[in-house]
């Protein structure tokens, strides 16, 4: 049984769905989410925030745009959910050596 005070583990794949955890935790979750599927390799993902009023969907672009490496972030397709969806592309994440002195 996992402690309340316990952070959730998420397993890194190409999608994360956002309506397992509480509006409340989304912006953090998206955060670190993203920066860990950078880590892990991954160029593309799909942030599904359902469709509702825009709320979420308004949140987690706010937290994507905050990401430099972030190449860009579009409505998904509508057989991968649509409105109800983001696809986010990330860069190759080979920050070293970048700003180096030639």
């Amino acid at each position: 049984m996992q402690n309340a005070e316990e952070p959730t583990r998420v397993p890194i794949e190409d999608t994360l769905d956002l309506h397992t955890f509480s509006p409340r935790d989304v912006a953090d979750v998206v955060a670190e989410y993203l920066q860990a599927a950078r880590a892990a390799g991954l160029r593309e993902v799909r942030l599904i925030h359902g469709r509702g009023r825009g709320v979420q969907r308004a949140n987690v672009l706010a937290v994507i745009a905050r990401f430099p490496w972030v190449v860009r972030a579009t409505e998904a397709p509508p057989d991968r959910g649509g409105w109800g969806a983001t696809v986010v592309v990330l860069d190759a994440g080979d920050d070293e050596g970048k700003g180096a002195a030639d």
